[in-house]
């Protein structure tokens, strides 16, 4: 539950941050008008991430056996892909991002609703594809038979929404670099079990060889039914009985990816600090700019 939780977080903060800086500029430039088309914009991103997530889940139910696992295997290594590009991308851009997100927005004002709606969706859509898919497969790969999974993701994204309607307010300063970074090597953990995971489905569609040569085998002294085996499950997508290649697999992704991710990337200290634009009238931030 706590890996979905971090996901819901994770993923859900980046897209809420997207929204108050695009939402907050808008009110700032006296451009209120242009509101109604960047939440239309957001609107139609958010319900076709939805549907991204609802297809996925209730499309690989009619599928055979074989192809399930097939899809699963290869959904959830295109979403470690996504999620691995992603988590990088967000440490080394963090704190360009509002002027990034404002030179597209002056841009779309300058050309008219129809651009206004397309940036909103742009910006939010792609975090909301990314999130779908990457929710679906770390669901599929933890999942015990309960709802807990989809549980943890829900409060995830509640807790992001709050987050980020805190930093609208002005009511919440955090260091955006250092969040991202701890986050994210977390994500990159969570990505490493669903990987993993991902590499078992396609053995068992006999896409990979190698399903009966295990790697090790306690599935005697961790019960997977247990409250702690539940929990290694949960936050790692710990499976007592690996393949070979299963943990080959893992060390190759988590070893190289978390050392280059936590390497330095030129973030000094205090910097990635983050509070968006105040509304008119209000008292002006003195936190500082991205």
């Amino acid at each position: 539950m706590f890996s979905n939780y971090l996901i819901g977080l994770r993923e859900g903060l980046e897209a809420s941050l997207v929204v108050c800086i695009l939402i907050a500029y808008l009110v700032k430039t006296g451009r209120r008008d242009a509101l109604k088309p960047i939440w239309a914009g957001i609107g139609v991103a958010l319900a076709i991430a939805l549907g991204f997530g609802c297809a996925l889940e209730f499309g690989s139910q009619e599928l055979t056996f074989k192809a399930q696992e097939t899809l699963g295997g290869s959904l959830s290594v295109l979403a470690v892909v996504l999620v691995t590009w992603m988590v990088f991308w967000m440490r080394r851009t963090a704190r360009h991002l509002k002027a990034e997100l404002h030179g597209r927005l002056d841009a779309a004002l300058a050309m008219g609703t129809g651009a206004l709606v397309a940036t909103a969706f742009l910006a939010v859509g792609r975090e909301g594809l990314e999130t779908a898919l990457f929710v679906w497969a770390s669901v599929h790969a933890a999942s015990d038979g309960t709802p807990r999974p989809l549980i943890g993701v829900a409060l995830g994204l509640a807790t992001a929404v709050l987050l980020g309607w805190l930093f609208y307010r002005g009511a919440l300063r955090i260091n955006l670099a250092r969040f991202f970074t701890w986050t994210g090597g977390m994500l990159v953990v969570v990505a490493a079990g669903v990987m993993a995971y991902g590499v078992h489905d396609l053995q068992e569609a006999d896409l990979v060889p190698g399903l009966t040569k295990l790697a090790f085998d306690i599935s005697d002294t961790v019960d997977p039914s247990s409250w702690y085996g539940t929990l290694l499950k949960g936050v790692f997508n710990f499976q007592p009985d690996p393949t070979v290649l299963q943990v080959t697999v893992w060390l190759l992704y988590l070893v190289p990816t978390l050392g280059l991710f936590l390497a330095p990337v030129g973030f000094a200290s205090g910097k990635g600090k983050v509070k968006v634009p105040d509304e008119p009238g209000s008292r002006p931030s003195k936190a500082p700019q991205a």
